[in-house]
């Protein structure tokens, strides 16, 4: 999954993931990083930390590695999603 923290940041500034994200059999909460993140939908969110409210934004990868709308740099990819992420991007 691509998650990206939105608060306390530009529009799509924050810094970003590529990682697994488990989820439970209704897919509103989601859990990274040992963070518990329930579903909620703002214009810029669709998570939420339910210990520091933080929110964030989870999504598939996209192949053409457009997940930074507007921000700059590239999210930070998990060596345990590594060879999965490499797999989607090569057509896998």
């Amino acid at each position: 999954m691509f998650v990206q923290l939105k608060t306390g940041y530009d529009t799509d500034r924050g810094p970003s993931w590529i990682c697994w994200v488990d989820f439970n059999r209704t897919w509103n909460t989601a859990r990274f990083h040992g963070k518990e993140l329930r579903r909620f939908r703002t214009a810029d969110a669709n998570f939420y930390d339910v210990e520091t409210e933080e929110t964030y934004w989870l999504s598939g990868p996209k192949k053409d590695r457009t997940d930074l709308r507007y921000g700059p740099g590239a999210p930070v990819i998990d060596e345990d999603a590594r060879a999965a992420y490499e797999e989607l991007l090569a057509g896998g």
